[in-house]
Parts: C-alpha cells; structure tokens; sequence
C-alpha cells in the first residue's frame, strides 16, 4: 500500500505493534485481523517505510503472508474493505514520476525490467532505471537553454553583441547537439532488439531439420522430430536466448509443391513467415543434392537478413559448399549437425555479428529503447535541421530561436519535464500489473 493512509489502514486490519509508532524501514511480526470480529486471518511480516525514502516517496507498507491463494486473497480483501483500493495499471510507478522520484525513461525502464527475457534486456532496463538517458536527455536541454538565454539577451541588448555572433553560437549549438542526437539513434537499434527480439523464421524444405534446430536454440523438445517428411504443418513460435539476445523463433512448414489443403495452408503461413521476419535461418541438407526448391528458396531470402545452414554434416556430404559460393557470402554458410548439436555456436556467433556488428557494449551507457523515444528524438533531430536551415537562409534570429526551443520543449517530452498530461496517462495505461 502507498499514501497517506497506508500506515493507519495497516494499524486497523493487524493485532501486534503499533505500526504508527514503530520506526521507518522496519519489519514488524503480528497478524492480520478482522477488525469486526478481531478472527485471525494470517500470521505475517510488516514492512513500514516512511515518506520520503520510498519508491513512491509516499508512505507505504508492504504485508509478506504465508502465500497460498485462500490467506492471501482474505489479507486483500480486509485491506480494501478498510480503506485501501487496487492499484490502477502502473499505479505506483505513476506515482513515482508524479512525485519527482523517477523521470519518464525510468518509468519505462520499470516495464522493460517486467518484459525482459535475457540477461543483457535486464542489464540495458536497469541501467535505464539508473538514469543514464534521463541524465544525458537532461544535460542536453541545459546547454540548449543556456544559448536560448544568451540569444534572449542579444535580442533585448543589441548594442553589447552582434547577430553575426549570435547566429555563430545558435549554429554550433544545434550542430552540437545534433550529433549527440544522432549517437543516441544509432543505439535504438540494439535498444529495440533486447527489447522486442529478433523475429526469426526457420525455413527450409521438408525434413532438412527445421524442427531439431528449433529444439536446440531453445535447449527444450518443443517441435516434433521425425524421420517422416513434413511432421510439421503449421508453425511454431518459442522464445530463444541466444547470448543474450531474445530470439522470437518461427518453426515453419516445409516449402514444397503439394495438392494437400492443409500441407497448403502451412506453407503460405510458412511464406507469410519469412516477409515477417527479420531474420531467416535457411536450411539446406547436406546429405542430399541441392535441387530447385533450394534454389528457389535461396532466391526468394536473398534480400532478407540470413544465416544459410547445412545441416547433417555427421553425415556423409554429397555435395561441396562450392556449389553455393558464387551466389552468396562465404560468411552466411554454416555447416552444422542439429541432432549432433554441432556448430551451433556458430550460429549465435552470426546472429550476433549481422544485428550487433559496430555497436558499442552499452552496458554503461544510455540506450534508446521504445519507438516513443525514437519518434521525439527525430523530431528534436528535424527541429534542429530547421535551425541550421534557418540560419543558413538568414532569417530573423527570433524565428531561428522558435526551432531551438521547440527542440527543448520535444527533448523535455522524453524525460516527462514537458509531456501532456495525456501521454503520461497513455504511458502508466500499457503496465499490466498496479507496479
């Protein structure tokens, strides 16, 4: 519970301490009690913190119960029939930021902790929660500021300036932050990757291994495997950690010719999977001849992102991986075994390599992460080309400064310093807990 009541309605519904006596941070034994009938509910631990050292910076207190969903639910429902509410969605995050305790991209950062499926997801949300866009985001806006006051004062004393100087100093500002701006995009790439995954579609013909490759990468039985062609019919979606990065997996059908209906349906869905994906792992069989409907599939990914896979290499080869070289990067083979499990390091290595090639560790550095950062970074980014624009067709200095504080106004958007009051509600709406 977090308000100004949350300490007084605990004191009500517990026979133990009085918690409104008992010092800040600690925890206290007692039971939760009907207060009507003074019936023991359950034995539990209380956590009193006090404003303003809390998450919310509001009073709170936390109740540890046995667990169970019987003594849990009856400590909830005695909380809210003395004056407590369920938490709407994001509800104390909200309150955090309302409170000055966090900006906006700390706020997200709360629900990318809850979303994140790898470690490296994890470790870009909590250097988020630390700060490290807000404080750059926030550094940013102070040197825009600091020129707007300079320029403010040129304009109302002329005679102790020059527009020449002033317009020298709007220009190297814009070009400046610019460039900040552009760094941080180039991160939005790897930030939206840890957050979302990579969609990755397994394709191949029938029996090439689809399924054991999915089985692997997921370290799981998820798919069945067969000797008998085309056990797969539809497709099939799993989450893989591949050093770190979320993998959206795609186990699709056989792409083959067929006059069966439902083979039929699992193979438009399987061609629907590869326009979808933004990266295709193509599967070739090793043991066999390369036939047409290899070639056709290798011409119809050959402008998509992939890693092209010769599998059953523990089996005798029939055909050199000359064959496919002059059509493709030596880098996009990888011979493999998926029942053998050999190789398959490889693999991540590529993945890694086609997404992450020339990015930073960001590890301690600022990430963008959602779209909503990226949509008013490239606004901020435009506004700042008007700037240059302006000035390079020497227009007024007063309109030329319109566009440098519209990039301040857009920059305060992405800490919450200057979003509406409709956006923050948008943005605490999309939690799925009252977290």
């Amino acid at each position: 519970m977090s308000g100004e009541q949350a300490v007084a309605i605990a004191n009500k519904v517990t026979r133990g301490k009085d918690l409104t006596q008992v010092a800040s941070h600690t925890i206290n034994y007692g039971h939760v009690i009907d207060p009507k009938t003074q019936q023991s509910i359950d034995e539990v631990m209380i956590s009193v913190m006090r404003a303003p050292k809390t998450f919310t910076r509001e009073d709170i207190v936390e109740i540890n119960t046995h667990g169970g969903i019987m003594a849990t639910n009856l400590v909830l429902q005695t909380l809210l029939s003395n004056g407590a509410r369920l938490a709407e969605p994001g509800e104390f995050t909200k309150r955090a930021f309302l409170n000055g305790r966090i900006d906006l991209t700390q706020a997200e950062s709360v629900m990318d902790i809850i979303r994140a499926k790898t470690d490296k997801a994890m470790q870009q949300a909590l250097n988020q929660l630390d700060g490290s866009l807000a404080h750059l985001i926030k550094n940013l806006r102070q040197e825009i500021l600091e020129v707007l006051a300079q320029v403010e004062v040129n304009i109302d004393y002329p005679e102790y300036d020059t527009d020449e100087m002033t317009t020298k100093m709007l220009l190297e500002k814009a070009q400046q932050v610019a460039k900040q701006i552009d760094g941080l995009l180039k991160t939005a790439h790897e930030g939206q990757i840890l957050n979302q995954g990579i969609k990755t579609a397994i394709i191949g013909k029938p029996n090439v291994g689809k399924s054991s490759l999915l089985n692997v990468l997921t370290h799981q039985q998820r798919a069945i495997v067969t000797d008998v062609a085309g056990t797969t019919r539809d497709v099939i979606e799993q989450m893989a950690n591949i050093n770190g990065i979320p993998l959206q997996l795609v186990d699709t059908a056989g792409i083959h010719s067929t006059d069966d209906k439902v083979e039929r349906l699992g193979v438009d869905r399987s061609l629907q999977a590869i326009k979808d994906a933004d990266l295709v792992l193509l599967i070739l069989d090793g043991s066999r001849p390369l036939d047409e409907q290899d070639y056709q599939l290798l011409k119809l990914t050959q402008a998509k992102k992939r890693i092209v896979i010769i599998n059953k290499k523990d089996l005798p080869q029939v055909w050199q991986s000359d064959q496919l070289l002059a059509e493709l990067n030596p880098k996009e083979l990888v011979p493999i075994s998926a029942v053998a499990q050999q190789g398959i390091e490889q693999i991540e290595q590529q993945i890694e390599q086609l997404f992450f090639a020339g990015i930073e560790n960001s590890n301690s550095t600022a990430v963008v992460t959602n779209a909503r950062q990226v949509g008013l970074l490239k606004q901020a980014q435009k506004a700042l080309a008007d700037v240059q624009a302006g000035i390079q067709q020497q227009m007024p200095i007063d309109l030329v400064q319109i566009d440098m504080t519209n990039c301040w106004n857009i920059l305060g958007e992405i800490t919450g310093e200057s979003a509406p009051d409709e956006l923050i509600t948008q943005l605490f709406s999309q939690f799925c807990l009252g977290k």
